[in-house]
């Protein structure tokens, strides 16, 4: 998971007022949590997710999630 030091970054804190952001970013925020729990839930489920790169579909394991996840937690320590 390449990009994932980028989205961590961008989803570290939400601002004190949301609700006066303009509705397209707080939609683009409310889908990056959802991804967030949804890599989660499958690292903790055991199950591989699935995402497109370089033009295919590539399986990235559960183990794959789970070690990525340690890394993430330990960056923003």
């Amino acid at each position: 998971m390449e990009n994932n030091g980028s989205l961590r970054k961008t989803m570290i804190k939400e601002p004190p007022n949301v609700v006066e952001l303009p509705m397209p970013e707080r939609g683009l925020m409310a889908l990056k949590v959802a991804v967030k729990k949804a890599i989660e839930e499958h690292a903790r489920e055991g199950l591989p997710i699935y995402v497109w790169r370089d033009g295919k579909v590539v399986e990235i394991p559960a183990d794959e999630l789970r070690a990525q996840s340690i890394l993430l937690g330990a960056e923003s320590k």
